[in-house]
């Protein structure tokens, strides 16, 4: 075994363990947390972080190059994806009354969606 081998290896482990530490931060955080905007903020941040160490400490870990392009889009497809699905469920949860708005320090939805609801009147 070859010197880079052992640091990949080490390297390997290293984003592994971080990674899988972050997304079970995030579980915690999703089950922990007091509201639907803190929780999708829990869901989201740590949990694609997390996956993308996972996937980095696999690709460095596997060193095939059909591998790591699968491990590339995942990540891609990661990074794409929890964003818009926690914009989504944001929005969906404010408009359903489930946001706590004693929590919030600044509700700007709330003022635009007044903002517009007076334009379409006139």
């Amino acid at each position: 075994m070859s010197t880079w081998d052992t640091v990949a290896d080490v390297v390997s482990i290293i984003c592994m363990l971080g990674g899988s530490f972050l997304v079970l931060a995030a579980g915690v955080g999703v089950l922990r947390f007091p509201d639907l905007l803190a929780r999708m903020h829990a869901g989201t941040k740590p949990q694609v972080l997390g996956l993308i160490l996972v996937l980095v400490g696999l690709g460095l870990r596997l060193r095939s190059g059909g591998a790591v392009w699968a491990l590339v889009l995942v990540a891609v497809f990661g990074l794409l994806t929890a964003p818009v699905a926690a914009h989504m469920v944001g929005r969906a949860g404010y408009r359903t009354g489930k946001v706590r708005s004693d929590l919030l320090v600044t509700d700007e939805l709330t003022r635009d969606l007044a903002e517009a609801r007076t334009r379409d009147e006139t």
